[in-house]
């Protein structure tokens, strides 16, 4: 099995353990060791006493199992209020939400922000101003939920 793999199942049991979600997990090389990022989430979002629990029982299960071989720092927080969509379940879990959007459409990068308001099995439908668009999930070249920061103070 995979160092990931190995990684995203003791994740999502820790997860499970706690009544939260595993969102998304990455794993970074630096000069002082490889960073375990995990993003856990649940409806209404996550406190840090759930970050420290999910973060005790991963480390623990890193550690007595000698998982990692090198120096590793593990970091468990929330994905926060603009998240990445990486995965068609990151789309899914957004339906409904406004979106930031950058996709080829006609070989040019169009960067747009809108309704995400359907997850299809190739492809992501949004609602613009001026119309719904379905894109292409291989156009995508990144996307993450929305916060207006102005709408909101």
């Amino acid at each position: 099995m995979e160092l990931k793999e190995r990684i995203e199942q003791i994740a999502k049991k820790a997860c499970l353990d706690v009544n939260v979600a595993l969102y998304d997990l990455s794993l970074k090389s630096a000069s002082k060791g490889l960073i375990v990022l995990i993003y856990i989430t649940k409806i209404g979002g996550v406190n840090i006493t759930e970050c420290k629990r999910v973060s005790r029982n991963i480390s623990e299960i890193l550690e007595t199992e000698d998982v990692i071989k090198e120096r590793f720092f593990l970091e468990v927080s929330s994905p926060g209020l603009e998240r990445a969509l990486n995965q068609k379940k990151h789309y899914v879990s957004a339906i409904d939400e406004k979106v930031q959007i950058s996709f080829t459409d006609d070989e040019n990068t169009v960067t747009e922000i809108g309704i995400l308001k359907e997850v299809l099995p190739e492809s992501i439908k949004i609602e613009f101003e001026e119309a719904v668009k379905e894109i292409q999930l291989t156009d995508v070249k990144k996307a993450k939920t929305y916060f207006d920061y102005k709408k909101n103070k």
